[in-house]
């Protein structure tokens, strides 16, 4: 719901805030007054186009602030994020505009660009004015609209879910194929290098473990010598470590048995003899153990030397080798397994073809029935407010193509993002006049009155936004107005509404009912709105029935009407 209008500084606005209510609001004023202006500053909000002349002269900076309630929807929310914007309760769509020509967009206090804006108002706010900010002007959205009637979510659902994943088994047989092409040509290379590679043992950790072989046999005598030259010193000398420290353990154990203070040095003589025997038993099975290979050395000095060679030739290290190696063997086995694996993907494809002909032809069988009763519905409604020769069409067509996706009663077709339907809705509003596009219909109060007869079909099934009509009452009078006014009155039962009239008939409908003035303070013009009380509201009515001078039976006609309201 619109909650509230604040406007500063725009046009003949100095400031003001407009509160709005539930079910329809009516706004009046003479010609001139500013009602085009009110137009004007929700269209700025919206994300419309601004022109620094929109500022009061005299003013630097124009403001116009929207707070929208009871607005969250998953796109909604999807704008918020996408603005980095808090979801909170509220909504508000701000506005700036300099006289510099400058304009900042807000989304609740969070700058953003005139687009995000614009989706969010297109989203929120349906403006039915003299331009085409109009849903129904949008061909692309007729399929939504006649999909909300149709009450077809399960149907799109189904149908979309098999389309992307039909599209993701495409695109991997047309990377499959493209891989495999690559490979074909390339196969030789690979083969060669493959080869190469296999030369080489390349196992994970057996680049260190090669290094380290190869110095241990480099090193072999000198190891041999030390190992030796330990043991002596360690053990296989008359003083030895051990022969030294065997006869300090004896010596120790004489004095604690005289000084038990002693007794924790015993414990660890005796324990540094257990050590040096164990260091000089591991050197003598150290020394007996060390190899003179020269034939391995030159062996390992070789593969070494390849390793070597394939790092600088590949630029890559031995990590990345082995992973090269995996890439390799990976390719080689996919040209083996080729013809297998597209048949797979083929036949997989072939599958979901044949699940997504299904669901595009049960979406479009439920579109057709739908549609029916939509044209029958919008024509009915159109006979009441004024255009009984309407006819209304809703165009279903189909776009045969020899490599679509869609296969129905043997014929080929594209598939769209939400079915195989092309849906536009066609209308002529005068007899012997063929149906054409809603867009090329010329008046804009048959436009609105189109609008207002799909808004009212769609009212129990559709998830409207704010309506805002202007100038819906364009060439109609007596009669029409009063079923236009009724409608109006019926569709804000389920949907807020706010009218902009002139008629009489229509004004007596609304709920709330705001007057638009314009008077001259302190010899400027000002634009100013004015809830009305049921006394302002009954001159307001009789002004439009009778003109400034209001009668008596202006008056009275007015209140006539006002009463005879039944919804």
């Amino acid at each position: 719901m619109l909650h509230s209008l604040y406007i500063k500084n725009f046009a003949l606005i100095q400031e003001l805030t407009i509160e709005f209510s539930p079910g329809l609001t009516i706004i009046t004023g003479e010609t001139g007054a500013g009602k085009s202006i009110l137009i004007g500053a929700l269209n700025l909000v919206l994300g419309e186009r601004a022109s620094s002349d929109l500022v009061r002269s005299g003013t630097t900076k124009a403001i116009i602030e929207a707070v929208l309630t009871n607005v969250h929807s998953e796109k909604i929310d999807a704008l918020l994020q996408s603005a980095n914007s808090e979801q909170s309760s509220e909504l508000i769509l701000r506005r700036e505009l300099s006289s510099s020509g400058q304009s900042r967009c807000f989304i609740n206090d969070t700058p953003c660009t005139a687009t995000l804006l614009k989706q969010a108002g297109e989203e929120l706010i349906d403006l039915h004015g003299q331009h085409e900010h109009q849903l129904l002007l949008h061909a692309e959205r007729h399929e939504t609209l006649l999909d909300d009637f149709a009450l077809t979510a399960t149907e799109v659902a189904n149908y979309t879910a098999t389309r992307s994943a039909l599209h993701e088994l495409q695109q991997q047989l047309k990377t499959l194929k493209k891989d495999a092409a690559t490979i074909r040509e390339k196969k030789e290379i690979l083969d060669f290098q493959l080869n190469e590679l296999n030369s080489v043992s390349l196992i994970p950790g057996d680049e260190v473990a090669i290094e380290t072989e190869i110095t241990l046999l480099e090193n072999a005598e000198t190891l041999f010598t030390l190992s030796n030259t330990l043991n002596e010193l360690l053990y296989d000398n008359e003083h030895s470590a051990y022969s030294t420290v065997t006869a300090a353990l004896h010596t120790l154990e004489k004095l604690v048995a005289i000084d038990k203070r002693f007794e924790l040095h015993l414990e660890e003589t005796r324990t540094a003899t257990s050590i040096i025997d164990e260091l000089a038993r591991f050197t003598r099975s150290y020394a007996s153990g060390i190899e003179f290979n020269a034939t391995r050395l030159d062996t390992l000095r070789e593969q070494q030397l390849q390793i070597q060679r394939l790092c600088k030739k590949y630029e890559r290290t031995y990590a990345e080798l082995i992973e090269l190696k995996k890439e390799l063997e990976a390719k080689s086995a996919l040209e083996e397994n080729l013809g297998e694996e597209l048949s797979r993907l083929e036949q997989q494809i072939t599958q979901r073809n044949v699940e997504l002909s299904k669901h595009a032809a049960a979406l479009s069988l439920k579109r057709k029935a739908a549609a029916k009763r939509l044209e029958r519905s919008i024509q009915e409604q159109l006979a009441e407010l004024g255009i009984p020769h309407a006819i209304f069409i809703v165009s279903i067509t189909h776009e045969e193509h020899s490599a679509g996706d869609i296969t129905i009663e043997g014929k080929r077709f594209t598939a769209y993002p939400r079915g195989y339907d092309n849906i536009e809705f066609l209308i002529t509003t005068n007899p012997g006049e063929k149906p054409r596009p809603l867009i090329k219909v010329a008046s804009g109060g048959e436009i609105s009155r189109v609008m207002l007869a799909m808004k009212s079909a769609l009212a129990e099934s559709a998830k409207l936004p704010i309506l805002i009509f202007d100038e819906i009452d364009t060439g109609i009078s007596g009669r029409v107005a009063e079923s236009v006014g009724k409608s109006l009155r019926k569709l804000s039962r389920l949907h807020q509404i706010i009218a902009i009239t002139h008629l009489p008939h229509i004004a007596a409908m609304g709920d709330v009912h705001l007057g638009v003035k314009k008077s001259v303070q302190q010899e400027r013009s000002v634009t100013e709105v004015t809830a009305l009380d049921a006394e302002s509201r009954l001159h307001a009515i009789a002004s439009l029935i009778s003109g400034e001078q209001i009668s008596a039976s202006s008056l009275a006609l007015a209140k006539e009407l006002v009463n005879g309201i039944r919804d």
